[in-house]
């Protein structure tokens, strides 16, 4: 697996490279990243032949868009592809009026939830101005999942399958935009609105990795059937397939249960049989499903994307796969690599 290698995007006639950059730590996420630590993050994907790049107005509140604009602002158009989303609008604001929390330094504007049909044309028209481009290739309904909306998550998903839904529709129907899609951290969501909307894509964060694999029931069967293309973030689940089972390591943005901790040790264990390290075998492990397009991986320097790539590439023999299966570490009908 290489991460220049290029995909299919569904049926959308796009083609992205298996791997994307992510750009939610140019919003400088909990700690700041310096303005040439992100141009050189971007500059130094771009080398390695990262041709997908995925943002959002909610990174940084705007800072991540800005970033990622600047850094791409003198590339052929043509050969990279871009997505942003929508469900969030920003407005400008004095920086002692905002609450930027879990962002530092972030760019000044106050964020607001708007899933209208209005609010959506003014966020894609917005996120144009912020990344000065002529167009977006994708454009992914942000946030519309229970984790981030609570209790009132059923009103803002059926707000979002109204007037999201009629705007993003009506961008694909002029050609300015490729693709239309939700990005959530929870499949059952994506199931869903794949059942009541024509969507092309869907960015599904943390729900599809070596420990979890309850989307292959029914949503990716189904984006297999409609030809949905998905994105896969969160692969590391939000740290322990990375660090692997440590003392305090995060799984789902909280310290690893004792269950979880048990059964990446166990997969680390298979890891060192083979030779394979743990992260490897999560990055490359997402991909080989035929629905998934690409990876999506942010990080905050260069040294921590180059390992990225470099685990993205290692080499790791079928039967590393297949034993992972006999032992009951990974579903039997989980398609892997090779």
């Amino acid at each position: 697996m290489k991460p220049y290698e290029k995909h299919m995007f569904g049926r959308s006639g796009l083609e992205v490279t298996a791997f994307a950059f992510g750009t939610a730590p140019l919003g400088n996420f909990l700690s700041e990243v310096k303005e040439d630590v992100a141009s050189n993050m971007i500059e130094s994907a771009w080398n390695a032949g990262v041709r997908f790049y995925d943002t959002a107005p909610m990174y940084g509140h705007g800072l991540a868009e800005l970033r990622l604009g600047h850094a791409l602002r003198w590339k052929n158009r043509d050969d990279y592809v871009v997505s942003s989303k929508v469900g969030r609008k920003l407005r400008a604001a004095r920086r002692s009026d905002i609450d930027f929390e879990p962002w530092n330094n972030a760019a000044p504007n106050v964020i607001d939830f708007d899933y209208s049909f209005d609010g959506t044309m003014r966020s894609f028209e917005d996120s144009l101005q912020r990344l000065a481009l002529e167009r977006i290739d994708i454009l992914f309904i942000h946030d519309i999942d229970r984790f981030t909306q609570g209790d009132g998550q059923p009103e803002v998903f059926r707000q979002a399958m109204d007037g999201c839904w009629r705007a993003l529709e009506r961008l694909r129907s002029e050609g300015v935009v490729k693709a239309i899609g939700v990005g959530v951290n929870e499949w059952e969501v994506c199931y869903e609105a794949l059942k009541q909307r024509d969507f092309d894509c869907f960015l599904l964060a943390g729900r599809y990795t070596l420990l979890e694999q309850e989307a292959l029931d029914r949503f990716l069967p189904l984006c297999e059937e409609r030809g949905a293309a998905v994105v896969v973030g969160g692969g590391f689940n939000s740290g322990i397939l990375a660090t692997g089972a440590v003392p305090n390591a995060r799984y789902n943005y909280s310290a690893a249960p004792e269950s979880i901790m048990i059964k990446v040790q166990k997969i680390e264990a298979v890891c060192r049989e083979y030779g394979v390290p743990l992260a490897a075998a999560a990055l490359q492990f997402v991909v080989a499903h035929p629905a998934i397009s690409a990876f999506c991986a942010g990080t905050r320097t260069v040294a921590q994307l180059e390992q990225n790539l470099q685990w993205f590439s290692y080499p790791i023999p079928s039967q590393f796969w297949s034993d992972l299966k006999n032992r009951g570490l990974l579903r039997e009908n989980a398609p892997v690599p090779g």
